[in-house]
């Protein structure tokens, strides 16, 4: 019950099971110092009723019981502090590996439909939500209500009448409870909503934080900030005023109970159909048996407001990741894309594209901003599945192969380099985590990165700041291609690697992207064309269409797009401001 609901492993099931009757035992055990008490009370008073003396073996006896009672609950506590605390850590490190192993093998088409702070939240808030939930309310929750169950039985056995007066105001607290509920699912929602916006709103200010400066919006998108902030406390504070209302006035309307208690004893005692000593256990117990059944009524809208967290949790987990066989090896790298359809929120961007790209030779995608050149590199890459036709690399379809062994025999060479906050060796080791520090070291050479990477402080060991704030664009794109050697990656997608270099860079990375892309099977996106002039086969796209193939001087013979194209580039490098 619980592994589904919860969305729990197997381990948290089970352990969250022996949680709960840990809880419920350590709950009634609670119940035996009130239990020894009674037996003292009576003891003493005993005498004075009975005028026969007092039984001080049967003191001494219960005294030994009631030490006995305290170590059987610390014991009860220890089992429970185990199963609860360190299963529900325990249980939290596993979902956020499971939620990022499972974003990891989503197709970007889900990532372009979420916003990153909802991401984020499912991650990081909402994981830290089922830790608590697990070791704090679930447990609690239903040990208190087993604890309260058994309890009741107990007592109706002694007396029902009794027990009834008890129990009476019960239904009718646990029915304003779960009218609440109805009314706080719309406010809960609507926190969780603000919750959302002030991280939309925080991640927004900080990466823009250099236009923000460059051009005075500070006040205007602090301004922003401000009230996505106030907007979330009013939401927290409608939410939490609303479920308090509601529990107060559930435990209010128990605390009655203990009134009613004495007005239904004293009613019995002077029939004569309740003794003086079952009327004072009724009215101790009483005063401890609605503590846990408060407790419950507490725990309740915080168990609720986690279920209506856990909804984008469960989207995340019934999105359907990438799938394929790992059995499956390639040693042939031609590349055949055969009528081949993508689409962005239902908008058709890749258009019937049918190409064939030779193995170990370069293959370039121009055309104008938008024509499709990098989706159509990441469909090869399968970064999504087409809407139809195939990919095939070598004899197999690549919608057949698990994504991670697809990558394994790709090297991505990005215009936006990821570094990571860590050392710059262990930056370039990302390429193959296997790889020994000499070919770390080899890479880095063949990249042109060596020469930049002797003048930092600690040369290899230096570590980089966020995002490698600290180098330049150059350095960047050469430290991205020292990963690429790395891998050693028989396919190569180069993704306009020379895009935003100054002269000098650029030079140095082409010399570094000519080491890489010997004898491979190269695709290059590319914007200048200069550089792609001695391509094996230029392929030009234009919104989403295939409309010229052919090498550099046949399509220039063809006076279309790409010869227009080029000639635009051409006559803008002559431009100057005057």
């Amino acid at each position: 019950m619980f592994k589904n609901t919860l969305n729990l492993t197997s381990e948290g099931n089970k352990n969250l099971t022996y949680a709960i009757i840990i809880c419920t035992l350590e709950n009634l055990t609670l119940f035996l110092p009130f239990v020894v008490l009674l037996q003292m009370i009576v003891t003493l008073i005993m005498p004075l009723v009975t005028q026969t003396p007092l039984d001080t073996n049967h003191l001494w006896m219960l005294f030994a019981f009631g030490i006995l009672s305290a170590l059987l609950f610390f014991i009860v506590y220890r089992i429970e502090y185990r199963k609860t605390y360190t299963a529900a850590y325990n249980e939290s490190m596993a979902t956020r590996v499971e939620v990022a192993e499972r974003m990891r093998k989503l197709p970007l088409s889900f990532f372009n439909q979420r916003n990153l702070a909802d991401l984020t939240t499912n991650l990081m808030s909402n994981c830290f939500t089922i830790e608590h939930v697990m070791s704090h309310v679930v447990p609690q929750m239903i040990g208190y209500t087993l604890s309260s169950t058994i309890a009741c039985i107990m007592l109706a056995v002694y007396d029902w009448r009794m027990a009834l007066a008890i129990f009476c105001v019960l239904p009718l607290a646990a029915f304003i409870v779960f009218v609440g509920k109805k009314l706080e699912e719309g406010l809960s929602q609507q926190h969780i909503k603000a919750k959302l916006a002030v991280s939309d709103q925080v991640q927004e200010y900080l990466e823009g934080i250099k236009v923000i400066k460059a051009f005075g919006l500070s006040e205007q998108k602090f301004r922003h900030l401000d009230s996505s902030l106030k907007n979330m406390m009013k939401a927290a504070i409608k939410f939490e005023f609303l479920a308090g209302m509601f529990v107060t006035g559930s435990t209010i309307l128990l605390q009655t109970g203990i009134g009613i208690v004495i007005l239904v004893g004293v009613t019995l005692v002077s029939n004569g159909t309740l003794n003086i000593f079952a009327f004072l256990t009724f009215i101790l117990v009483s005063t401890r048996i609605y503590a846990p059944i408060i407790a419950l009524m507490t725990l309740l809208p915080e168990f609720f407001h986690f279920l209506q967290s856990l909804k984008s949790m469960q989207k995340l987990r019934r999105t359907e990741p990438m799938n394929g066989r790992t059995d499956i090896d390639l040693t042939n790298f031609d590349i055949s894309l055969n009528d081949v359809t993508f689409a962005y929120n239902q908008v058709d961007v890749i258009k019937h594209a049918t190409i064939t790209i030779p193995a170990n030779k370069v293959t370039a995608f121009v055309g104008p901003s938008g024509s499709g050149k990098t989706t159509l590199s990441r469909l090869i890459g399968r970064f999504w599945d087409v809407k139809s036709g195939s990919i095939i690399i070598g004899n197999q379809t690549i919608r057949d192969i698990d994504p991670d062994k697809l990558m394994s025999y790709m090297s991505f060479v990005f215009q936006d380099v990821i570094l990571f906050n860590d050392t710059i060796f262990n930056n370039i080791r990302v390429g193959n985590e296997n790889a020994t520090a000499e070919q770390v070291y080899d890479a880095a050479r063949k990249a042109r990165c060596d020469e930049f990477i002797m003048r930092l402080p600690q040369s290899y060991d230096t570590v980089l700041s966020e995002n490698g704030g600290t180098l330049s664009g150059g350095e960047r794109q050469r430290i991205s291609i020292a990963r690429a050697l790395l891998k050693n990656a028989p396919i190569i997608l180069l993704d306009e690697a020379t895009a935003s270099l100054d002269p000098q860079n650029e030079v140095l990375i082409q010399q570094a992207i000519s080491e890489l892309i010997y004898n491979r099977t190269v695709i290059v996106i590319a914007h200048r064309l200069r550089t792609i002039t001695n391509a094996d086969q230029i392929i030009v796209l234009d919104h989403g269409h295939i409309i010229e193939q052919g090498n550099f001087k046949s399509l220039m013979a063809q006076s279309g797009l790409f010869y227009k194209l080029y000639t635009i580039q051409q006559q803008n490098q002559g431009w100057n401001i005057s």
